[in-house]
This record gives structure tokens, sequence and C-alpha cells, in this order.
């Protein structure tokens, strides 16, 4: 079993309400819980699966360098990336910034 945290922007209200069945909502749109690695799968293909027109990064702990790993859907302006096998984020430029 590992910590989970799962954390949703602008997503449905079907997919919040399936969270719900296994994680705790501390705080609007944050979700936590202690699942084991196939919970944790299904659990992200519900989030694909329902996701539409917001984003949710989830974040678990792992025996990874950092401690934890992630992975993200749908659009945000926090890219992940490679960096010599480390995972970082990066801003993406902002396209209202933009001329």
């Amino acid at each position: 079993m590992a910590m989970l945290v799962v954390v949703t922007e602008a997503v449905p209200p079907r997919l919040r309400g399936r969270l719900a069945i296994w994680l705790l909502e501390v705080r609007a749109g944050v979700y936590v819980g202690d699942v084991n690695r196939r919970v944790r799968e299904m659990i992200w293909e519900q989030v694909n699966a329902l996701v539409e027109d917001g984003n949710v990064v989830m974040a678990w702990s792992s025996r990874h360098e950092s401690g934890f790993e992630f992975q993200t859907c749908g659009k945000n302006r926090r890219v992940p990336v490679d960096y010599e096998g480390l995972r970082l984020v990066r801003f993406a430029p902002d396209p209202e910034a933009e001329g």
C-alpha cells in the first residue's frame, strides 16, 4: 500500500464522486488515501475516462529517488519533464500573455 494524492481542477461532479468512493476529500478537489497499485491504476483509468475539460495530477509514494512518482491528465501550464531520470515540472508559456 502507498499514500496517494489526487488533485483535480475543473472536473465534472461525476469524477469527483467517483474519487470520493476510494479516497478522502480533504479540501475541495484534493483527495488522499492509502491504496495498492491495482486500485491506483483503476482510479487512473476512471480519471482518464471522466476528466473532460479539467485536469488532474496524481502523486503516490514510491521507492523512486525522490520518494514519490506522479502523472498528469488534461491541459495545465505545469508540464512534467524528465531530467536525467528525475521527473520535474516546468511551466508552459501562458498563451494569453503572448501577443
